[in-house]
């Protein structure tokens, strides 16, 4: 018989268990908002359990996928033949192939790859790098989870390249004749001899001329970058020209990540881009803090125990490389 404690523990897991369901269904249901994800963080952090129930919950409903998909399409071949209206089962069935659809092409925390990126021309995963000579002197050194297309540009009548996103060096060496363009957000960057980092992450580009001179153009807007020169624009349009100290900028081409007092939730959104897994920051407060530091891109997994030892973070371990990062307990 079990004992009243036991009885206890196994509603407790049912419960946790619902409630990661729930949030595998919320998260997958194109109606998540940063709030959500706020929410879902201070969910996870509450213990290691709240977190295992959520992998284990999503793995659930990935397998779930191709089942529920074959119902549904089982189910409207026979409404089609019948002309019924669908019953609670097919619903159940499009419902969830909708919703691990939806998981897949946009993945809650960017937790795994999209799908999205699988239909690239050039692409990257994650930690890895990639030189991809395009020809007439042009050469790509491509960075971690990086997307690039090969496009008409209407502008030029030319082949032009378009960083989907992701960061990349661009060598334009060849013929004085040859022109390099490159799609970003909405904008152009060009050169003919030239040498220049870009980068397209979260709606942003930045542009940072090393070599050479570049233009950069988005609508009307213009902007000429010389050498040590570097470029934002987005929705809001073009930013201001400002000097800049290469050196952090092309740490990525050495292995390298270089951050100047730079706030540590910057700096972990740059290194899961590198690191397989998540680091999550569950307190704001820890976030603000300022880092200085460099660190190999091949020992990324020290980021964690470095925040632990430096800051007195709260470290906690869970499956799939995902650690939190919590202020220490009083």
């Amino acid at each position: 018989m079990m004992t009243a404690e036991e009885s206890g523990a196994t509603d407790a897991m049912k419960t946790l268990q619902r409630e990661a369901q729930a949030w595998v269904v919320r998260l997958g249901s194109q109606q998540a908002n940063e709030d959500d994800a706020q929410a879902f963080r201070r969910w996870c952090a509450r213990s290691r359990d709240h977190a295992q129930a959520f992998v284990q919950a999503r793995e659930v409903w990935q397998a779930m996928a191709p089942a529920a998909q074959r119902v549904r399409q089982q189910e409207l071949r026979e409404a089609a033949r019948r002309r019924p209206m669908p019953g609670r089962r097919a619903f159940l069935g499009g419902a969830v192939a909708a919703s691990v659809a939806y998981l897949a092409v946009s993945p809650p925390l960017a937790l795994w790859p999209s799908v999205t990126e699988w239909g690239t021309d050039y692409r990257t995963g994650t930690g890895e790098q990639r030189e991809v000579a395009m020809g007439d002197g042009v050469v790509l050194q491509m960075n971690t989870q990086t997307r690039i297309n090969l496009r008409r540009n209407a502008a030029t009548e030319g082949d032009g390249i378009e960083l989907v996103s992701g960061e990349a060096e661009v060598l334009a060496g060849g013929a004085a004749s040859s022109r390099v363009t490159v799609m970003a957000g909405g904008g152009v960057v060009s050169a003919v001899r030239a040498r220049f980092n870009i980068r397209h992450l979260d709606g942003e580009v930045c542009v940072t001329c090393l070599a050479g001179q570049l233009e950069v153009a988005q609508g009307a807007q213009q902007a000429r970058l010389d050498a040590g020169r570097q470029l934002r624009y987005g929705p809001a349009g073009l930013g201001v020209v400002t000097g800049v100290d290469t050196g952090p900028v092309i740490a990525w081409r050495r292995r390298q990540l270089v951050f100047d007092q730079v706030p540590l939730s910057d700096v972990v959104a740059e290194v899961n881009r590198y690191r397989h897994g998540r680091l999550i920051l569950t307190s704001e407060a820890l976030g603000r803090s300022r880092v200085q530091a460099s660190f190999s891109i091949d020992r990324l997994d020290d980021v964690a125990f470095l925040v632990r030892d430096v800051y007195g973070a709260e470290l906690t371990q869970l499956p799939g490389g995902i650690v939190l990062l919590g202020a220490a307990s009083a």
